[in-house]
């Protein structure tokens, strides 16, 4: 594992190209939701299976964003804090797009088959709620994402729980390696003066 992390050769090896790449990880999931649009009886006979493989993407994708994001910063020629603040607008840039990755899956497959709604609400709020599923998808995946959990989207199908576990673990696992970042840097800081 060290031989792998200690590799010289990345994909990404500037925060310029990195800025550039990330949102290009949102086509396949545009693609698939325009293909919804045209091809949804494809979609109902695989239903499990393409969400299992957007899951498996996205995680795999987010692992060499962040060990692409992690040797700019250990390798950056500039001050630390001109690092830092790239590696900052990086890892916010990997959010959103992690967000909204998850949001346009979970519009694709439907929040209201993925998730049941226990709140109550006005029929009036339901209708817009309905109307607006991608919004809804949006507040799912951020809610879901930063584990804050508020508890009124519940998973009621097996893969809307693998969506959920695979989601919840990147949010964690990048603030962890957010606070590593940030701590390194503050060490290095400390070497300087």
């Amino acid at each position: 594992m060290t031989k792998y992390l200690q590799r010289k050769k990345r994909y990404i090896k500037s925060v310029n190209i990195a800025f550039l790449v990330i949102p290009i990880l949102l086509l396949p999931p545009l693609l698939e939701w325009y293909l919804d649009l045209k091809e949804s009886a494809f979609f109902t006979q695989y239903y499990d299976e393409i969400l299992v493989t957007n899951i498996l993407y996205i995680v795999l994708v987010r692992f060499l964003l962040l060990d692409s994001a992690i040797f700019i910063f250990s390798r950056s020629k500039y001050h630390v804090h001109v690092a830092l603040i790239q590696v900052v607008l990086l890892y916010l840039e990997i959010t959103l797009v992690t967000i909204v990755y998850y949001a346009i899956v979970f519009n694709i497959f439907d929040p209201f088959s993925l998730f049941h709604l226990s709140a109550s609400f006005t029929p009036e709020n339901m209708k817009d709620i309905h109307e607006h599923s991608f919004i809804t998808s949006m507040y799912i995946s951020t809610v879901t994402f930063t584990t804050l959990g508020s508890g009124d989207w519940i998973p009621q199908t097996l893969m809307a729980m693998v969506a959920v576990i695979s989601e919840v673990i990147l949010g964690v696992v990048q603030g962890g390696v957010f606070v590593a970042i940030i701590i390194y840097a503050h060490q290095n800081k400390e070497n300087e003066v």
